[in-house]
């Protein structure tokens, strides 16, 4: 049997199916898709993770792009499996490759069972294991537009998969639907060109095939998805930032969301304007937000310091790449720990916590707004690239657990009872008592400077010192309502594992490694990173051996940290570092514990 030349290019060694023919079952599997910007790399992931969730498949996706519109090597790949997954599995099975430089790049991620499925329009891959379509020519005559070869694809690959036709089709109309009916016409006549290529291929149809999975009931969300939503559900009425990747759809959500729950968004001309606007939206008593990433963190520093001084509560989150300056936008790290940890010039408190999913992510978001409210301090809400863009499966959130805290606010019937109003008045806990601007019989001063209780500006040292230790000692005084860590795998190991992010997907899968080899790890979760939960650590420190701290930066930034707030373990701490931009893979963190042992 023959493939047509007018169709593909003929499989080079690969085997032609028979009747005794059985297609390689696979529970965990991953699709990688390459190509140049532009060649829809992100849309061939995007229509095959719509398909696995039809199957009841957990879903993680990820994407290498540049930072450009279009040209530059870009990839995504997508990652279904029965058990729940949270981090790029470390080998290929499909390689849909658009350009020679996709297999070039994607060859060492292929596993030895591994397809690759490639545009043969302009190149021939010599490869053992490969089967050529000319996507592109055969969608370009009858369509007129080269474009829907990422579409053709997608129906080269259900073939492959031996996908049920009636779901494969049902997906595009899902995609594609809400664009028109000339967009979806299109896409579907592309998908059966692609669907018609494969199955008149030798040895292409049904290599694999795709267990169904039971994970119904979940979504497919991102953490700037989950934040933004966490902030529109725990009372966030106003939003200001500058787009910056990987932020940007933080602020394109809320533009959907707040608009009609009353909230307004703005995009201001740069980051300075952004935490300004924010400053003066909370102190006008708005529950309020920004998002940014390295470069515009460190245009918002000084007016983080302001609000910390001016004790006006403000969220900002933080989605960490590569860095320091430009960086690279695009790709992934968590970096800016150090900088956050000793934000500004001068000192002032501030807390820093970590979300590890998209249901924590959502969940922090607002429990970070009631922090900032009740202690009346900046908080950060410290994500990361992977953790941000990348898809992942979720449970719904659960509305019936949000609980809004607007701290010690003060409405016009309680300040009519006060003898005198001091803005900035001693209490035991630290937190003194605010009512908003316009409130009746309330009048206050706020500056940038050192103020006394009423918030006239002084520099008398008595003073000074007391407005001190009434800011800083909320860092101390907040620990048992900061978000706390969680714990995995048994009490009894003597090796631990710290992380914070989405560091948790590779570790998670790195312990059941671990376990398959006879070596039982617990870990601990960091939610809270700054003020380091020493109390929290000290007694999951206390009965191991090594604990090894995993992060994404050069430095070993929240290992230093722990160093610093708890020397006495300082022997134990051990760092397993990744600076590549690229999100640990879990044979990584096996490799470096086997190593040291």
């Amino acid at each position: 049997m023959t493939t047509p030349a007018s169709r593909t290019v003929p499989l080079a060694g690969a085997a032609t199916p028979d009747a005794a023919h059985r297609p390689l079952e696979l529970a965990d599997l991953s699709v990688m898709i390459g190509g140049q910007g532009g060649d829809g790399t992100l849309t061939v992931s995007d229509l095959l993770g719509r398909y696995f969730r039809k199957r009841g498949l957990y879903v993680y996706t990820s994407r290498n792009v540049l930072s450009r519109i279009r040209g530059g090597h870009a990839d995504a790949s997508v990652r279904a499996s029965r058990d729940p997954i949270s981090a790029v599995k470390a080998q290929v099975d499909v390689l849909v490759a658009f350009d020679q430089q996709a297999i070039d790049l994607g060859r060492a991620e292929l596993a030895p069972h591994g397809f690759v499925l490639y545009d043969s329009t302009s190149f021939h891959a010599d490869f053992p294991e490969a089967a050529g379509f000319p996507f592109a020519t055969l969608v370009g005559g009858p369509l007129g537009q080269p474009i829907f070869k990422n579409t053709a694809a997608y129906g080269a690959l259900s073939v492959v998969f031996g996908f049920d036709p009636a779901m494969t089709r049902g997906v595009i109309e899902d995609r594609f639907r809400r664009r028109g009916g000339e967009a979806l016409e299109k896409n579907l006549k592309a998908l059966e060109i692609g669907r018609k290529a494969a199955l008149e291929a030798t040895g292409v149809a049904h290599r694999f095939s795709v267990v169904d999975g039971d994970a119904h009931d979940l979504i497919l969300t991102t953490g700037n998805q989950a934040v933004a939503l966490g902030f529109a559900v725990g009372g966030g009425r106003f939003f200001a930032g500058y787009p910056i990747t990987p932020a940007t759809e933080v602020m394109e959500y809320l533009q959907r969301y707040l608009p009609p729950l009353g909230g307004v968004v703005r995009q201001a001309e740069d980051e300075l304007a952004a935490i300004n606007m924010v400053i003066g939206a909370s102190y006008a008593g708005a529950r309020a937000m920004t998002s940014t990433s390295g470069p515009g963190l460190s245009l918002m520093t000084e007016g983080i310091g302001h609000a910390g001084a001016a004790e006006i509560p403000v969220l900002v989150a933080d989605c960490q790449r590569v860095g320091p300056s430009t960086g690279e936008p695009t790709r992934h790290e968590q970096s800016d720990l150090a900088h956050l940890a000793h934000l500004g010039h001068g000192e002032f408190p501030r807390f820093i916590v970590a979300p590890a999913d998209p249901v924590d992510a959502f969940g922090l978001t607002i429990e970070a707004l009631n922090l900032a409210d009740r202690w009346r301090v900046p908080v950060i809400l410290l994500l990361d690239q992977a953790l941000c863009q990348n898809t992942t499966t979720s449970r719904r959130f659960d509305l019936s657990a949000v609980r809004i805290d607007r701290g010690s606010r003060l409405g016009a019937e309680a300040v009519g009872g006060l003898e005198e109003y001091k803005v900035y008045g001693h209490t035991d806990t630290g937190i003194s008592p605010w009512a908003a601007p316009g409130t009746p019989g309330v009048w206050s001063e706020v500056t940038g400077n050192e103020h006394d209780e009423w918030g006239h500006v002084s520099v008398d040292p008595t003073n000074r010192r007391k407005m001190m230790r009434k800011r800083m000692e909320k860092m101390v005084r907040a620990r048992d309502e900061l978000p706390s860590g969680r714990l995995y795998g048994p009490a009894e190991a003597k090796v631990g594992l710290v992380g914070f992010g989405s560091t948790s997907g590779p570790i998670f899968e790195a312990q059941r490694l671990l376990e398959s080899r006879g070596v039982a790890t617990r870990y601990y979760q960091a939610r809270t990173l700054y003020p380091v939960p020493a109390h929290e650590l000290d007694r999951f420190l206390a009965p191991l051996d090594v604990a090894y701290v995993v992060e994404h930066n050069y430095l070993g930034q929240f290992a230093a940290l722990l160093r610093a707030s708890l020397p006495w373990h300082h022997a134990k701490l051990r760092s397993i570092l990744k600076y590549d931009g690229a999100s640990f893979r879990a044979p990584e963190i096996v490799a470096e514990i086997r190593e040291a042992a």
